[in-house]
């Protein structure tokens, strides 16, 4: 799946056209290049640091998906709209995981920005998955975003992480409770490592339960989207054909019964950190080439 977004501009030039927005303003520009300096004089020349261009991005946005931080600080603190949305929805949230900007993230944060917006739309953990950031998916996942937030084109972000290859974001999500059989028309991640060719992917599906026997709605296995005797059609043929250990067994049905972050709830039986690692880390059987 092509994963590639675009800003739509369709509605943005009707609008523009209607006088509903304004053209770029000098807001933005100073907030997009990082000129600090020139922002707050703007700022106290009475500038509106909620003026909004064509698809409705604020100077927050420009900011945010840039990486400025102290641009960002000043307009937070001059009242800009901590959760403004441009016309595809997307949130200076959004854009500061996107961009893996942590400082940013964390300033918006303080200023109360929306960890979870509205259901069955791209959410900023989306956003880091997606630009593989995770250390913004860490933080987003410690600020309660929901892992299985499901947009209606996308799916959740772990599909988003699958289809983009990003290991440790998959990593991060799978370590802290995600749904490894989420499906999205039926389609699971594990669909997605199978349509890349990642073998590495796989095999981390699969050590967290991931379902090799899953069929899409085309009727089809991940196998299926592998080529005859590639490493990863191998890879998931092994699987097929080789039954989970006990300890491997054990592992995913404990996850599945302490649902999200069971390291944490096993940790709390205060039992040796070797039973700890047993239970929840335990390796799916190894497959080699």
């Amino acid at each position: 799946m092509d994963l590639t977004r675009t800003r739509p501009s369709l509605y943005g030039d009707i609008a523009h056209g209607l006088g509903f927005w304004t053209d770029r303003s000098a807001v933005h520009e100073a907030a997009a290049q990082g000129r600090a300096v020139q922002l707050q004089q703007l700022i106290e020349d009475g500038a509106v640091v909620n003026i909004v261009s064509v698809d409705s991005i604020t100077p927050l946005h420009e900011a945010c998906i840039q990486g400025q931080t102290q641009c960002v600080k000043l307009l937070l603190a001059a009242g800009a709209q901590v959760d403004a949305r441009n016309i595809d929805g997307s949130t200076p949230l959004c854009d500061a995981c996107a961009a893996g900007s942590l400082e940013c993230v964390k300033l918006l944060l303080e200023y109360g920005a929306t960890v979870n917006p509205p259901l069955f739309t791209f959410s900023p953990l989306h956003e880091a998955c997606m630009g593989g950031n995770s250390d913004c998916v860490k933080i987003m996942i410690d600020q309660g975003a929901l892992m299985e937030a499901h947009d209606c084109h996308y799916g959740t972000p772990l599909h988003v992480a699958c289809a983009r290859q990003h290991y440790d974001c998959v990593k991060v999500l799978l370590n802290a409770g995600a749904n490894v059989n989420a499906a999205k028309l039926h389609e699971t991640a594990l669909h997605h490592a199978a349509k890349v060719k990642n073998t590495s992917l796989i095999e981390l599906l699969v050590e967290f339960g991931g379902n090799v026997y899953a069929r899409d709605n085309m009727n089809k296995k991940p196998i299926d989207y592998t080529s005859f005797g590639s490493p990863s059609y191998c890879c998931l043929q092994f699987y097929e054909n080789t039954p989970l250990s006990l300890q491997q067994l054990s592992r995913v049905t404990l996850r599945r019964a302490l649902g999200t972050k069971a390291h944490d709830s096993v940790s709390k039986l205060d039992l040796p950190n070797r039973i700890i690692h047993f239970l929840c880390y335990a390796p799916p059987p190894a497959f080699e080439l």
